[in-house]
């Protein structure tokens, strides 16, 4: 497999194709990329050669925000809208859709699994009753 940037790219896909396993490049950019580093982009990437996997490395390190910058930049961006206390930065935290998404349904991916709720309830409500009390003899008899 040739590795671009710390990254294992799929070597029996099309390099245009095996860019886009970096993260930060997707099909565009990775055709412009091509077109730069004036690489065939229906190329299998196991037919690159080490001089062609070298430009390639140059020119996305020089030109581009890839892979970890991309991902440290991003969670910066997030941190300091929750240092400042935006609306944004409070749902982030909270762990909540922070672009106007309806949360009452729907909203599991960054709500998690359910809690379950009432299930919980009725369960300890039963098991909190006191045992039945034995009938009391009647008087007079």
């Amino acid at each position: 497999m040739p590795r671009i940037i710390g990254v294992d790219i799929p070597k029996e896909k099309r390099i245009e194709i095996s860019l886009t396993y970096l993260f930060g490049v997707g099909r565009a950019l990775s055709n412009k990329i091509l077109k730069e580093a004036q690489i065939d982009p229906n190329k299998r990437a196991k037919d690159l050669t080490e001089e062609e996997s070298v430009r390639l490395t140059n020119l996305i390190q020089k030109g581009y925000k890839v892979e970890g910058d991309l991902r440290r930049e991003i969670s910066q961006n997030i941190k300091r809208l929750m240092d400042i206390g935006s609306w944004r930065g409070m749902r982030h935290k909270k762990g909540l859709p922070a672009r106007g998404q309806r949360t009452r349904t729907n909203a599991r991916t960054r709500k998690g699994p359910r809690k379950g709720g009432s299930a919980l309830i009725r369960k300890d409500v039963e098991t909190k009753k006191p045992a039945a009390a034995a009938p009391k003899p009647a008087k007079g008899g």
